[in-house]
C-alpha cells in the first residue's frame, strides 16, 4: 500500500486541552478548516486531573471541615460521617457532567476535525498523527504539562500517586505524605486532611510558597497548622521504602535523620512540558527543558509554528492558557489580510495582570507585582492594607483570618493586590481590572459595593489611601479654618481608619 495522501488545514492544534480547543473554536468560527490532535483525553489536565476534580474535592472537604463548626452556631448535627467512595463518586459525576462541553461530537459539529492518537512533527511543516499525514499554515503546539516525579531512590518502587492518579482513589488512606507545598500539594493536602485523613506535608525549602508577598505566606502557614495540617520544612528526602502495607520515607531534617511512615504517598512537587516524542527539532523549534521557547507574539522558532499553555513553562494555569489561545489564534491566522503582514494587527502577549488563587482555607490570591518587586521596579510606592477580621461579612460567617493588601505606585495606580481569606479568589477580579488598566485606587474608593459583602475589604482597603492623608492632625486643623468647625484636632478612631493606622 502507498502512504496516505496528505491532508491540508489552515491551523492544527496539537493538544486538546484549554488552549487547543479555544484556538480550533475560534479558529473554526471564523471561517479556517481546523484540526485537534489528541493522544489522550479531549479537555486536557484542568477537566480531567487538575482544576475540576480537585475542585470538586476540595469543596466535598470544605463542607466537611464546616459541618464540624456547626456548633459555634448553636447547630448541633452529631458526628460528621465522611463516606469517601461517595465524595469521590458525586465528584466524578460533576467531572463527566462538565466534560460534555469538551466532548469530540461538539467540535466536530463545527466542522473541526478531531484527530486521536500520537503525533510527531516529521518537518518543518509537516505532522504525522494517526497514520495520518497532515500539512497546516499554522501549527499551534498545546500539549500541556505533566506531574515531574523526582529520581529518589526507590520512588518508583513504591505506588506513589500523582494529580493524575490520585482522583481514582476509591478508599480513603488513613494515612498520607504530600512531597510538596506548592500550591496542588497543599490543596489536595488539605482537603485529604478535612475528610479525616491524617496528613503531613514535607518540603524541601525553608519557607512555604517563597515566591509570595511574605506577609500572605506567613498567614496563610499560621493558619494552615492551626487548622491541623503538619507541615515540615527544609526536608531533603533520601529514599522511599516499602515495609508490609506501609510506605516508609526516609529523609534529613534540621533534627537529623527521619523516617515518615503513609498509607499513601502524593508526589506534588512540579510539573514537566509534555514535548517528549513531539519532533520539535525536527520541525526546527527551540525547546528546553521548561518547555517550547517562543517570542512575545506566541511564535516559536519556526514562523509557521506557535505554542501557548503549559508547554511554553512560565504561567501554568487554566486561565493563562485560554488567553494564550487567543493571543496566538490572532496572530496565526488574521495578521496577514491578503498574505500581506500587517504589524500592528500582532498582538504581544502581556503577563503584567495575571490573576491567581490557591485554593485552601483560607484561600490566597494574587494579581500583579509583590510589594518587593514593586518597590524594586518602581522604587517608592505606597502599601494599603485591611484586615478581614474587620468586615463585617467575614464576622458574621466566622471567617475573619486574612487581610487584603494593595501596593500602589506614587501616584496611587495599582499596580499589585494580594489577598488572604474566605473566597479571596472570587473577589480579586476588580484588582485584576485595575491593574491591567492602571487605575487609579480612587476608582475602586468611588465605587460603591454591596454591603455586606466580602468584597467590601476591597473597598476598605483601597480607602487607606485617602485615611493616611485625610485623617490628620494637620488636615484637620485646615478643614477647622476653612469651615469653621470646632471639633478636637487630636481625635482617634479606635477602629484604626485614622492616619496612625498599622493595619
Amino acid at each position: 500500500m502507498g502512504a496516505s495522501p496528505e491532508e491540508r488545514f489552515d491551523l492544527v492544534c496539537i493538544g486538546g486541552g484549554v488552549a487547543g480547543l479555544v484556538a480550533a473554536a475560534g479558529a473554526a468560527l471564523l471561517g479556517a478548516r481546523a484540526a485537534v490532535v489528541e493522544r489522550g483525553k479531549l479537555g486536557g489536565d484542568c477537566l480531567n486531573y487538575g482544576c475540576v476534580p480537585s475542585k470538586g474535592l476540595i469543596h466535598a472537604a470544605r463542607l466537611a471541615a464546616s459541618a464540624r463548626r456547626l456548633p459555634e452556631f448553636g447547630i448541633d448535627t452529631g458526628e460528621v460521617r465522611v463516606d469517601f467512595s461517595r465524595v469521590m463518586r458525586r465528584m466524578k459525576e460533576v467531572q463527566a457532567h462538565i466534560g460534555e462541553h469538551d466532548e469530540a461530537e461538539r467540535f466536530e459539529g463545527m466542522g473541526i476535525e478531531v484527530i486521536f492518537g500520537e503525533g510527531r512533527f516529521t518537518g518543518p511543516d509537516a505532522f504525522e498523527a494517526g497514520g495520518r499525514r497532515i500539512r497546516a499554515r499554522r501549527f499551534l503546539i498545546a500539549t500541556g504539562s505533566g506531574p515531574f516525579v523526582p529520581d529518589t531512590p526507590g520512588l518508583r518502587d513504591v505506588l506513589y500517586l500523582t494529580n493524575e492518579t490520585v482522583f481514582d482513589l476509591s478508599e480513603q488512606p488513613r494515612r498520607m505524605a504530600v512531597l510538596g507545598a506548592g500550591p496542588i500539594g497543599l490543596e489536595l493536602a488539605q482537603a485529604f486532611q478535612q475528610l479525616g485523613t491524617e496528613v503531613e506535608v514535607l518540603e524541601l525549602m525553608p519557607k512555604l510558597l517563597p515566591r509570595l508577598d511574605p506577609e500572605m505566606a506567613d498567614l496563610l502557614r499560621e493558619a494552615l497548622l492551626e487548622s491541623g495540617l503538619r507541615m515540615h520544612f527544609e526536608v531533603k528526602i533520601t529514599r522511599v521504602e516499602k515495609r508490609g502495607n506501609t510506605t516508609v520515607i526516609h529523609a534529613e531534617t534540621p533534627q537529623g535523620p527521619r523516617e515518615y511512615a503513609c498509607d499513601a504517598l502524593l508526589a506534588a512537587v512540579g510539573r514537566k512540558p509534555n514535548i517528549e516524542g513531539l519532533g520539535l527539532d525536527a520541525a526546527g523549534v527551540k525547546h528546553s527543558p521548561r518547555g517550547v521557547e517562543t517570542d512575545a507574539t506566541l511564535r516559536t522558532s519556526n514562523p509557521k509554528i506557535y505554542a501557548a499553555g503549559d508547554v511554553r513553562g512560565g504561567f501554568q494555569f487554566t486561565h493563562v492558557a485560554e488567553y494564550e489561545a487567543g493571543i496566538a489564534l490572532r496572530n496565526m491566522l488574521f495578521s496577514e489580510p491578503f498574505g500581506i503582514p500587517v504589524p500592528f494587527l500582532k498582538k504581544k502577549a502581556s503577563y503584567d495582570a495575571v490573576p491567581w488563587a490557591i485554593y485552601t482555607t483560607p484561600e490566597a490570591a494574587h494579581v500583579g507585582m509583590t510589594e518587593a518587586e514593586a518597590r524594586e521596579a518602581l522604587g517608592e510606592v505606597q502599601v494599603l492594607r485591611f484586615p478581614m477580621d474587620r468586615v463585617d461579612r467575614a464576622v458574621l460567617e466566622g471567617e475573619t483570618a486574612g487581610f487584603c493588601k494593595l501596593v500602589c505606585d506614587a501616584r496611587g495606580r495599582l499596580v499589585g493586590a494580594d489577598l488572604v481569606g474566605i473566597s479571596a479568589g472570587e473577589i480579586l477580579h476588580e484588582f485584576a481590572l485595575a491593574v491591567r488598566k492602571k487605575l487609579h485606587v480612587k476608582e475602586v474608593v468611588e465605587t460603591i459595593h454591596v454591603y455586606p459583602t466580602l468584597a467590601q475589604v476591597n473597598k476598605r482597603a483601597a480607602g487607606m489611601f485617602y485615611a493616611r492623608k485625610l485623617f490628620t492632625p494637620a488636615f484637620r486643623k485646615k478643614m477647622q479654618r476653612l469651615f469653621g468647625l470646632r471639633g478636637s484636632v487630636d481625635v482617634r478612631d479606635p477602629g484604626g481608619f485614622d492616619a496612625d493606622s498599622k493595619q
